[in-house]
């Protein structure tokens, strides 16, 4: 069964729940090589962007108004970056009543490519591209095989999961963690983390989507 607007309805809800359960852990990761407020930033965000969710608005409506809230309530970088992904990604969506895997592999390489034209991060700069590019790959290569949406997420979010800890040993080149220079060695980047659970949480909502 493919995707329709309540099973993006599901993600973001899950999205935001699996931030608000790991708020202090993002808060822990950002302290170290940030302003230590990732974790608030991102659960007001979210929080707010579930708030606004329509049950009965269309894809691209949801995702334009989960993009505005981001912008609007969620501080630091993250705001801009997050919602620079929803309202990119949420343009795929507009002549689409369902999703299978090419439409979401289409949708997270949009997102991504928004994120990397906002922030003009590239791969191994110690940023939340690096665990969103190797998902986004993943996604497309299975799209290309034919896999199944249910695998095609869960192998994104294991790619995800991957780019994410190998942040751990990289210095920063952007943000204020590039402040730090080799200081920034050793910490694992709270805006790879963060995005690590978006694919995450995506694969929990939609773990029976064929």
């Amino acid at each position: 069964m493919p995707l329709t607007a309540p099973d993006l309805h599901a993600w973001i809800r899950a999205f935001a729940d699996r931030v608000a359960d790991e708020r202090g852990y993002l808060t822990k990761l950002d302290s170290a090589i940030g302003d230590g407020d990732h974790g608030q930033n991102m659960n007001r965000g979210l929080s707010h962007a579930v708030d606004q969710i329509d049950d009965d608005a269309s894809m691209s409506d949801t995702m334009r108004t989960v993009a505005m809230a981001l912008i609007s309530k969620t501080g630091g970088a993250s705001g801009p970056l997050y919602g620079t992904l929803f309202m990119d990604a949420g343009k795929t969506t507009a002549q689409h009543d369902e999703l299978g895997t090419p439409e979401v592999a289409a949708l997270f390489r949009a997102g991504l490519d928004g994120v990397q034209r906002r922030g003009k991060a590239e791969p191994n700069d110690k940023t939340m591209v690096d665990a969103l590019l190797p998902a986004v790959e993943a996604l497309e290569d299975a799209a290309e095989n034919g896999t199944p949406l249910s695998e095609a997420i869960q192998q994104a979010a294991n790619a995800a999961k991957k780019g994410m800890e190998a942040t751990t040993p990289l210095e920063a080149r952007k943000g204020r963690a590039s402040y730090l220079g080799e200081r920034s060695k050793g910490h694992q980047d709270p805006g790879a983390t963060s995005t690590y659970y978006l694919l995450d949480a995506a694969a929990t909502a939609w773990s029976d989507r064929t």
